[in-house]
């Protein structure tokens, strides 16, 4: 983004949700009193500013310069790998890594504000701390001591990165295609070969080392993911002492050549009698992987609505300094944001913004619980491929209405309008297609179990709307009115998706029915913002447009939950 449109962080937005919306102070509930919700903000302030300070003004040029493979290396654009250096420094890195990684342990609802922040300020340079603290997760899961000594310790202090390794050729969605192997060597390490591609700042020079998770097939292992295995193969081999010996057999063949995300290197790696270490059981990987791929779907949840607040930034700044043509209804010099469906598609994009935020500060709140309660963690695991997948989709929708803003400037690429687009298309494709995602919540969350914890959301959110309509006011009636039919809807979606029980009839309106339940979730966040406006004793400051925000979506996007459960009752048309 140009130095005329700064990263300005949703400081405000947290407080509140941290302190008011869910009807407690989550971050106390969460760490049982050691930190705050005004702690926590104080955080979400900090994180901002260095993001606005260091990460934001990298972005633009990020984008424009891209990665670069230069004589096998892969070179990050200027600053990147200094900016890096101060994230770790300023202890960004380890503060949300669980304490039993030897981490800050900040609370999950803690890490869905920083990894939008991150992400806001600059989407390419966060996939790096994304997946680093990916790995951290899958080897705080599952590896043994000697492999928590010598890489985890590295990964939580931030001076290792890490990655994940999954993608072939030939085996994309279909792990089980997967055919690098992993040869047992009589001193216990794997010899490990083949070629993955779509590695996420799979090579680069902003640290010492990388710590690969690399997913394998050992000789004589069972066809398909059941015979996967996980390894770590690091980038630099590590001496028994823990010092860094020779380069690991793992070459850059290639950085991608991508619609967005330039500054992230996408590499193609080489695996050629590779130094790997076997991660938890032989033949385990794929659940080790699935903490890590848990993981970055939640985080894409955060980078979706990251990419979104910072088009939405964009598009309000150019909107209140254009003048164009006259405005209905207002004074002469009035800027286009004063046009009426101008000021549609900014509140639209604002009240989006605001519902996907809620969710996953909500989803990390439900994790936060998830330990002590097995009914909580049943609601957050079905939280998890909506978030991703609603959140991901519109993305795009928030981009392509912040380039439709800006009219033709925004297709034009110095504006930097374009720019959020373009990153935010690959959201709804890596770490599992909305497709993927919609197969997994219909699949092993609603079918398995009959509808039972769809149910119970159900209810919960039946219990918003019963508080609304009693707290009165014009606003609240109207979208305790919206809300209500459109709980009525998304239980007739589901009844119909029950009918049909497992087979192509509900995977072909699998999406649709993601969709529907991502929506109607935004509209129950913005019901709880209602209610706990109305109980300020005076108002606030950003009142009025929270009350606006949820308005507007309750009649522009809530009213989306009845055309989708029609396309779900039709189930496949041939």
């Amino acid at each position: 983004m140009s130095a005329a449109n700064p990263y300005n962080p949703p400081v405000a937005d947290y407080a509140f949700l941290y302190r008011e919306v869910f009807g407690r102070d989550i971050v106390a509930a969460a760490s049982g009193g050691a930190i705050t919700a005004d702690d926590a903000v104080e955080i979400i302030a900090g994180a901002g500013e260095f993001a606005a300070e260091v990460l934001a003004p990298l972005d633009r040029p990020g984008d424009q310069i891209g990665a670069r493979l230069e004589n096998g290396e892969v070179h990050l654009p200027d600053g990147f790998a200094e900016a890096y250096q101060a994230l770790v420094d300023a202890g960004w890195v380890s503060a949300t890594a669980p304490e039993s990684a030897g981490g800050d342990g900040l609370p999950e609802s803690v890490a869905a504000g920083l990894g939008e922040i991150w992400n806001a300020s600059n989407m390419a340079f966060s996939l790096c701390w994304m997946l680093g603290a990916g790995a951290i997760h899958a080897l705080d899961a599952a590896a043994s001591d000697e492999l928590r000594e010598t890489y985890l310790t590295k990964l939580v202090s931030g001076v290792w990165t890490g990655t994940m390794n999954l993608t072939e050729p030939e085996a994309g969605t279909d792990l089980g295609a997967i055919r690098t192997t992993a040869t047992p060597r009589e001193d216990g390490t794997y010899s490990i070969s083949g070629q993955k591609i779509f590695i996420t700042w799979g090579d680069h020079d902003a640290a010492e080392n990388i710590v690969h998770l690399v997913l394998a097939r050992t000789p004589g292992a069972p066809e398909g993911a059941k015979g996967l295995s996980l390894f770590v193969a690091p980038r630099v081999v590590v001496e028994a002492d823990g010092s860094l010996g020779e380069r690991n057999r793992i070459e850059t063949v290639a950085i991608e050549h991508k619609l967005g995300i330039h500054a992230s290197p996408t590499c193609v790696l080489s695996y050629e009698d590779a130094t790997g270490y076997l991660v938890g059981e032989l033949h385990g990987g794929l659940a080790g992987m699935f903490v890590m791929m848990n993981s970055a779907r939640v985080g894409m949840g955060h980078q979706a609505t990251g990419v979104s607040d910072r088009a939405l930034q964009g598009a309000a700044a150019y909107a209140a300094g254009r003048l164009q043509g006259p405005v209905q209804g207002r004074p002469a010099g009035a800027p286009i944001a004063e046009h009426p469906d101008v000021r549609r598609i900014l509140r639209s994009m604002s009240s989006q913004v605001f519902a996907m935020r809620a969710l996953a500060v909500h989803v990390g709140d439900l994790f936060d619980r998830a330990e002590s309660d097995e009914d909580v963690l049943r609601t957050a695991e079905l939280f998890v491929p909506i978030l991703k997948g609603w959140a991901s989709e519109e993305a795009l929708r928030v981009t392509s209405d912040g380039i439709q803003v800006y009219g033709g400037m925004g297709f034009i690429e110095e504006t930097g309008a374009a720019q959020h687009y373009r990153d935010a298309r690959i959201i709804p494709i890596y770490e599992g297609t909305t497709a993927i995602q919609a197969n997994d919540l219909i699949g092993r969350k609603v079918l398995r179990d009959q509808g039972a914890t769809v149910a119970e959301l159900f209810g919960q959110i039946d219990s918003s709307v019963v508080t609304l309509r009693a707290g009165g006011g014009d606003v609240a009636v109207r979208v305790a009115d919206r809300l209500g039919r459109a709980l009525d809807a998304a239980r007739r979606a589901t009844d119909a998706l029950l009918a049909f029980g497992p087979g192509r009839d509900a995977s072909a309106v699998s999406v649709p029915f993601l969709s529907l339940l991502g929506t109607l979730a935004g509209g129950w966040m913005h019901a709880l913002a209602v209610v706990a406006v109305a109980a300020h004793s005076s108002p606030e400051e950003a009142d009025a447009a929270r009350l606006t925000d949820a308005d507007f979506y309750a009649a522009h996007h809530l009213v989306r939950v009845h055309a989708l459960a029609e396309t779900v009752a039709a189930g496949e048309i041939a």
